[in-house]
């Protein structure tokens, strides 16, 4: 099958589910490249977490920050629902720099990631990408203020109606009612972009090495294996990624690395018109256009 007609067909299993997206597949040896819609922008939720991690370890090594420095962390400081980490303890805790760092990015901790926002702002951690020469990744806010959507002041059985919302309110210039969904004003990017930076991660040259082999640990040590790992770990490959989910968006970055050497790096990112929380089929589906897509690269 051609590239064009592989491409016109996942569109279509997209859209039957009710999934629209930013998909893009890119081959880290040749720079090849396939993919749906990759210059589409979505908020981007806890992709963040990314270019946090990259801004705090470049402090670190640049000894602006202490990697072992206790931070007092108090119960209830995140007012975002959060699964994991700090975000569900009751007493205070010490935790260092370094540990708060695996917290946000393994475990995708809100408060954590809150905790290092307020010793690297947002606006710090943009300046640090455009240092890099990475463009298309914008970061305006603090976990704190991106989950701050009607979701979180509604109770659990009621959620459905924050997604509908979420579904019925955007606009065709990426802007939206719900300000954490609108890509002109919340922090934003694009499956390009996001590739973008996983090949300064795995090929760094503006990244410091250190800096980006540290995020490639953690990226590989994430917990959250539920939505493109199905399709991309295997006892022959190495999937290293960080998830993203805020109402109807569901995103993950990351690169696979095969036993053969070849590695690609791939980004989806996408938005639902089904106002449901849980999205098993959704989660896969995704999954299994991006494989589709490596699939045809690695074919080439």
């Amino acid at each position: 099958m051609s590239a064009t007609a592989l491409i016109r067909e996942l569109r279509g299993e997209l859209d039957e589910a009710g999934l629209r997206g930013s998909f893009l597949v890119r081959d880290l040896s040749t720079g090849e490249e396939l993919g749906i819609e990759p210059d589409l922008e979505f908020s981007t939720a806890s992709l963040v977490k990314i270019p946090l991690a990259i801004a705090t370890l470049e402090r670190v090594r640049a000894g602006e920050l202490d990697g072992a420095e206790q931070i007092l962390v108090e119960p209830g400081r995140s007012t975002v629902r959060g699964h994991t980490g700090l975000t569900k303890f009751r007493h205070p805790v010490r935790v260092s720099v370094e540990d708060l760092l695996y917290l946000s990015t393994c475990l995708s901790d809100n408060t954590a990631t809150d905790v290092l926002f307020d010793l690297t702002p947002p606006a710090r951690v943009a300046a640090s990408l455009r240092a890099s020469g990475l463009r298309g990744i914008t970061v305006r806010h603090t976990i704190r203020d991106i989950g701050d959507t009607p979701a979180n002041r509604l109770d659990p059985d009621e959620v459905h109606l924050a997604h509908l919302l979420a579904i019925g309110e955007g606009t065709a210039g990426r802007g939206h009612r719900i300000a954490q969904l609108d890509a002109t004003r919340a922090s934003s990017g694009s499956a390009r972009a996001f590739t973008d930076l996983m090949e300064a991660l795995w090929r760094p040259s503006a990244i410091d090495a250190e800096v980006a082999a540290r995020v490639r640990e953690l990226m590989g040590d994430n917990v959250l294996r539920h939505r493109l790992a199905p399709e991309f770990a295997s006892d022959a490959s190495r999937w290293s990624s960080k998830t993203g989910s805020l109402l109807n968006l569901r995103h993950e970055v990351g690169v696979v690395e095969h036993d053969g050497g070849q590695a690609f790096a791939v980004a989806v990112l996408t938005e639902s018109r089904v106002p449901a929380f849980q999205q098993p089929g959704a989660e896969a589906l995704m999954a299994r256009v991006a494989r589709s897509l490596r699939d045809h690269l690695r074919a080439r």
